[in-house]
């Protein structure tokens, strides 16, 4: 079921969203968070529909943002706000709120959403393109325990690493992150398997990926040794390998779903480390809501390197390097801890 408002306000949004849930028959609906999505005109579609999919596994109030650009200074005078309200079968499994704010409403748009939070739920705020410098400072930024942006849709992907370190609080993370947990999955589970001593890394992969620097960064910290950033035709993350002094750990996804994990000693194995869309990237970020502190390690480690365009490399440790880490079970998330290898 679709309600169209026009020039109206966040009571009669509520209004007819309790109005609509009678109407199909379901007065109550069982929703653990509000999803916040800022967005605009030609990118609404695509966020909303990733959103709808995620919903399956999050059951979520999703209050879609967009700020309409008035084109004549009588219009940016005049604030109005028009809403879609969609529940039932348009709104995945739970419901949604298109808003869009024209003129005045525009620098306001805080005081629009907050009636319309889920009360004693979580705030997740989501920015698929266009995010703030500065996440927690932005004024729907400050609604949300967890903010979600994705450096690379930005013009430039691997210098917004920078912005993100610099302005980083708790709770802000990035799709470009959530794109290498199988990897890193896959690399301490290799890792856990032979006690080898990493001396060097090489991460392979296209041009202008954060995901790739972010992986970089995550083996120079957590390895201590001095990691090598090379390009490939992609797609995305290609390779990484793992110099030790038995030989070569290697992880290699030429074709972008399917990799080949080769160790020392033992037969090469096909892994699957297929390319996810956002759908899947949104779930899963959704299924925690503290603050990633190996996210926090790993992006403040390399952000001097990047500042002066350098590979994110750490020199040698006179000690014993530190063995990397899996990432943190979800929902439950700890800080990780650094376990000596042998």
């Amino acid at each position: 079921m679709k309600i169209d408002l026009t020039e109206t306000n966040s009571s009669k949004i509520n209004a007819a969203m309790v109005q609509a849930r009678r109407d199909i028959g379901t007065p109550a609906i069982g929703m653990v968070l509000t999803l916040v999505i800022v967005t605009d005109e030609e990118n609404a579609y695509d966020a909303l529909k990733s959103a709808n999919d995620a919903s399956h596994e999050h059951p979520s109030r999703i209050v879609v943002v967009i700020k309409r650009v008035s084109r004549s200074p009588r219009s940016r005078r005049d604030a109005r706000l028009d809403a879609e309200v969609r529940v039932g079968a348009d709104s995945g499994s739970g419901e949604t709120v298109v808003l869009r704010l024209h003129g005045e409403l525009v620098d306001h748009a805080q005081s629009v959403v907050l009636p319309l939070l889920l009360p004693d739920a979580p705030v997740v705020v989501w920015w698929p393109e266009g995010a703030p410098s500065d996440l927690a400072g932005d004024p729907l930024g400050a609604l949300g325990q967890r903010r979600i942006t994705d450096t690379y849709s930005c013009e430039q992907p691997v210098g917004a690493l920078a912005a993100r370190a610099a302005s980083y609080a708790p709770g802000d993370t990035d799709l470009s992150w959530t794109r290498i947990t199988p990897w890193r999955s896959m690399l301490a589970a290799a890792l856990d398997q032979q006690a080898l001593k990493v001396t060097s890394a090489t991460v392979e992969g296209e041009g202008d990926n954060p995901s790739c620097e972010l992986l970089a960064m995550w083996l120079a910290d957590r390895l201590g040794v001095p990691v090598t950033r090379t390009l490939s035709a992609g797609p995305g993350l290609t390779a990484v390998r793992l110099e030790t002094k038995d030989g070569t750990i290697v992880l290699d996804r030429a074709d972008g779903s399917l990799a080949t994990l080769c160790m020392p000693g033992q037969p090469d194995r096909a892994v699957a480390l297929k390319r996810r869309d956002t759908a899947e990237l949104l779930a899963e970020e959704l299924r925690r809501l503290d603050p990633d502190n190996t996210y926090e390690a790993s992006l403040k480690f390399g952000v001097a390197r990047l500042a002066a365009g350098t590979a994110p490399a750490a020199p040698a440790p006179a000690e014993a390097p530190a063995k990397a880490e899996a990432p943190a079970p979800k929902p439950a998330a700890k800080p990780a801890k650094k376990a000596a290898a042998k």
